[in-house]
């Protein structure tokens, strides 16, 4: 398989095929006192990130990874979570970014059924001893010369993260002038190379998976140990007489939801 330097300039002959998938998915943790705790949990989870919210996120994206927004649809759940998925393109026109619906053209439709961003949200205030949890999946799945990485820093700045699952794979060719199929247009070693620095020093478990022969790739991080004050649903009860007890629950959750076990 051909392999390239970030830096060198590829040239295509025609469409490029390549279809490159990013998968980020995030927990954030919080631990509830008692039951209005988490009702109120429950709540700032749907105000925060409601589908509407979710869609500006997705929009942010877009202009971030140089994709113009064909449609965007949004739906809020009862009694939580909410999903959205926005439709784009690689095609840009004169290379500007557009927050519009395109008219319909064939080269315009072929990318419906590739590049889209999805997110779900999954809130969880259902454990018996009140550690709360919070899950987002958001794919971005995107054809032609869109590298999706480049959102990475965005999505970590976006949301809360203490677990963090990361995947990338690209699949399909594309071809050089001179006819040689290439597999990736944008050589890199591991998805972490895309994070800030200053990201990577929060997290304590760093477990990277790098297939390059495949197109695979994975990282999974999980955040140093923090104070209470940065989970505790109110603030007060910092010195609550089962803070100890919490925290080493929610240590506990977190471990085995890193490790998957």
């Amino acid at each position: 398989m051909n392999q390239f330097t970030t830096k060198e300039k590829l040239k295509l002959s025609g469409f490029n095929n390549l279809t490159k998938v990013l998968s980020f998915n995030l927990y954030d943790f919080c631990i509830t006192m008692d039951t209005k705790q988490r009702e109120n949990y429950v709540e700032y989870i749907n105000n925060k990130y409601n589908a509407e919210n979710i869609v500006k996120i997705s929009e942010e994206i877009c202009r971030i990874i140089d994709a113009n927004i064909l449609n965007i649809s949004r739906q809020d759940y009862e009694p939580v979570g909410a999903s959205s998925m926005v439709l784009m393109s690689d095609i840009t026109g004169e290379g500007k970014w557009e927050h519009s619906a395109l008219k319909s053209t064939p080269q315009v439709n072929c990318h419906l059924h590739k590049s889209h961003i999805t997110a779900h949200t999954y809130p969880d205030a259902s454990d018996a001893e009140g550690i709360c949890s919070f899950r987002v999946d958001i794919d971005i799945a995107t054809c032609g010369e869109i590298i999706p990485l480049k959102a990475i820093n965005y999505l970590f700045k976006s949301f809360e993260c203490d677990v963090v699952f990361i995947d990338y794979v690209v699949r399909g060719f594309t071809r050089c002038e001179d006819g040689r199929k290439i597999y990736l247009d944008h050589y890199f070693n591991s998805i972490q190379d895309f994070i800030e620095p200053e990201i990577l020093d929060e997290y304590k478990f760093k477990s990277d998976l790098n297939i390059g022969r495949e197109n695979i790739w994975q990282t999974k991080l999980m955040v140093k140990e923090f104070g209470a004050e940065r989970y505790l649903m109110d603030q007060a009860d910092v010195n609550h007489p089962d803070i100890d007890k919490k925290m080493f629950l929610l240590n506990k959750e977190m471990r085995e939801v890193f490790h998957l076990s």
